[in-house]
């Protein structure tokens, strides 16, 4: 085990993360805010650490990472990252804010968007920004932020990638990773950019133009409004920001393909065609489901209510334009289940992805099958490709490892005297990254009520969920694997 070579790119990891956080602290300059030392004084602190980090631990001969190296490395990361966002919500809020801030902070990385802030109009504009900052660099993947800026973090090659990847295979797009990194981040800045630009067109001021384009493109949701997408009281906002989050859910190798004209990867892709059906399906039942019992609102803005609620909560990036906790049952019931469904594999969106659901699907087809013909060869296919057994192994092992820290969160939470109702919602919205849930962390509420303990469990369910579980368990059992 390389532990030096870890410990040297966790400290070019913190270096540029010290540098990040320069940028709301800029902002809080620019908008004459108290809130510089909140950001200046942990930039130094971060910046100043990772350096030392570097200085202590640097390689004289080339290295290279290996799989557990890049487990380890990633993990780190996303603890540290945790860690480190944190310092300017303690320092602007004070220290009997730790355990809120840590929360925030690792719901902001994870871009889960579960919050503690009743009132979030009435923080400063630069902790909005570094809110939505946070949830932008934790969408593609802080590594794959590392790969593409600071070419020794390419040393772990696939390893890297795939320990932080969303699903359960990466896809090498350039014949360098560090190009793979490039290409991934150019495409995510542009969508970002152009969401931006036409939000701002729309009549919002900067920065909120600006935010909630990083929380959309990350499938985060976190908002600079008290009541989300809704207090904008416009249905163009509302349209744009569902497009981006349907464009935040797709494959990010998709957008590669087409700028290269590839368009056969894009027509073959079993795992587009049922994520679109399932927003699609999950549209049209609740559209019906809301018409059939309310005698308020037209076709159209009940249309528009149920697309982008179901696309929010499908994608895991939690807005909302209206109080889905009112619902009829058939409503929240079918986006309780949309919450487990998630977006594809290598976006950006959390949960379980939509291809392992296909590959679950098909196992269980095959099995079925084997019954009526127990001597016949039934492989399990995507499209036209059998995937190994291994492969499936592994996304059956993940589905049940799922099912286990869900119900597992919702546990210790009615441990500590939370509502089942509430429980079992928070764990599933922490570990899929959806953020808001049911009870007393709905769309209308948020999880200032959840005990310290929990909050604490909860965040380490965002992370888990966002490390997609495997990254993690392999940490901890790592001596059992020498």
């Amino acid at each position: 085990m390389n532990y030096r070579g870890v410990l040297f790119l966790l400290g070019r990891l913190l270096v540029a993360l010290g540098v990040t956080l320069l940028v709301p602290g800029v902002a809080a300059h620019l908008y004459d805010e108290s809130t510089r030392g909140a950001f200046f004084f942990p930039a130094a602190l971060v910046g100043i650490s990772g350096l030392l980090l570097e200085r202590f631990f640097r390689q004289q001969d080339e290295f290279s990472l290996g799989r557990r190296e890049a487990f380890l490395l990633v993990t780190a990361a996303w603890v540290f990252a945790t860690i480190a966002g944190a310092l300017p919500f303690m320092i602007y809020e004070g220290p009997s804010f730790v355990i809120d801030a840590l929360f925030e902070s690792a719901s902001g990385f994870t871009t889960t968007g579960a919050s503690i802030y009743f009132d979030v109009e009435s923080l400063p504009h630069s902790i909005l920004l570094w809110r939505a900052l946070t949830q932008w660099l934790g969408g593609m993947g802080i590594i794959v932020l590392g790969i593409a800026v600071l070419p020794k973090l390419a040393v772990g090659g696939m390893w890297l990638l795939q320990a932080e990847a969303t699903g359960p295979v990466g896809e090498k797009l350039t014949p360098r990773i560090s190009g793979t990194a490039e290409a991934l981040w150019g495409i995510y800045i542009l969508l970002t950019a152009i969401e931006a630009l036409l939000l701002f067109s729309l009549g919002l001021k900067p920065l909120d133009a600006i935010t909630h384009s990083f929380s959309t493109m990350a499938t985060g949701g976190f908002s600079t409004q008290n009541e989300s997408i809704a207090s904008f009281g416009s249905p163009a906002i509302e349209w744009v920001v569902t497009v981006f989050m349907i464009l935040g859910g797709i494959s990010f190798a998709l957008y590669y393909h087409s700028i290269r004209w590839r368009w056969k990867p894009i027509r073959e892709n079993r795992e587009l065609r049922l994520y679109l059906g399932i927003l699609f399906l999950g549209t049209l039942i609740i559209t019906i489901d809301l018409l059939s019992r309310s005698t308020t609102g037209g076709v159209v803005e009940v249309l528009r209510y149920a697309l982008f609620q179901a696309v929010s909560i499908t994608t895991g990036t939690g807005f909302t334009t209206a109080d889905y906790n009112q619902w009829p049952h058939v409503s929240r019931t079918l986006l309780w289940i949309l919450m487990f469904v998630g977006g594809c594999a290598g976006s950006t969106g959390g949960s379980i992805k939509v291809v392992r659901l296909l590959i679950v699907f098909k196992k269980i087809v095959a099995d079925v099958r084997r019954i009526v013909q127990p001597h016949a060869v039934i492989p399990v296919r995507v499209g036209k490709v059998a995937l190994s057994d291994s492969v499936v192994s592994q996304v059956m092992t993940f589905f049940v490892l799922f099912l286990v820290f869900f119900l597992l969160g919702g546990i210790l939470l009615t441990g500590m005297g939370v509502d089942p109702v509430t429980a079992f919602s928070a764990s599933a919205a922490c570990l899929t990254n959806v953020g808001p849930g049911f009870g007393e962390v709905g769309p209308m509420m948020n999880y200032a009520s959840i005990p310290a303990l929990g909050k604490c469990v909860l965040a380490v369910m965002m992370i888990v969920g966002r490390l997609e579980l495997y990254t993690v368990l392999v940490l901890l059992f790592f001596h059992r694997f020498r």
